[in-house]
């Protein structure tokens, strides 16, 4: 950074860390014993969508790696009501490390294909005892996490007290997203 950039109060923006995603298995422990949410084993990676042969060609590929290596569901990819792609993957509730190295290989092929900047965040589920459902989204750009708690019964509504409790207790385990503006809602993601 210069001299320049200080004076006028600019910061490099920070550059996204795919292996941030590994750190999930052990924040999964925290966040059973501080708020008693576990793992549903479902996870997703959101993208802007582009049209052309060298995405669908990424898309095939990833996809083709990922099912290769799974005895389960197959990846799924499915579209948003806004236009945005999701590759999602389920595993068994107990398998969050393979879910996670799921994450990881799709941000990882899109990145390495030249497709980076089309990522926007990963996300990976949790459910309480009481059915409340809990996302930990990852955002490519900022290399951080955020908690995302949707109330269920209807309507588009966050449990904030939840979300700013969950930030409290992972933040020694993860990288927490600071600008709580950027804590955008992902309503109706595939994995929460």
């Amino acid at each position: 950074m210069s001299f320049l950039d200080i004076l006028l109060g600019r910061t490099k923006p920070a550059l996204p860390d795919l292996d941030q995603l590994f750190a999930l298995p052990s924040a999964a422990v925290t966040l059973e014993a501080a708020a008693g949410f576990t793992p549903t084993g479902d996870g997703a990676v959101c993208f802007a969508t582009v049209e052309g042969a060298a995405f669908e060609q990424t898309h095939r590929e990833v996809q083709a790696l990922l099912d290769a290596e799974r005895d389960g569901p197959p990846v799924e990819l499915r579209q948003d009501e806004y236009g945005y792609s999701w590759l999602v993957s389920s595993r068994a509730p107990d398998q969050l490390p393979l879910l996670v190295n799921d994450l990881h290989a799709v941000n990882s092929s899109m990145e390495v294909n030249g497709f980076g900047p089309q990522l926007l965040c990963s996300l990976a589920g949790f459910r309480d005892p009481e059915g409340r459902s809990l996302a930990l989204v990852y955002l490519y750009k900022r290399g951080t996490f955020f908690p995302f708690a949707p109330v269920g019964g209807g309507g588009q509504r966050r449990d904030n007290a939840l979300e700013l409790r969950v930030k409290a207790a992972l933040g020694g385990d993860l990288r927490m997203e600071q600008d709580l503006s950027r804590w955008f809602p992902v309503w109706g993601a595939p994995g929460i």
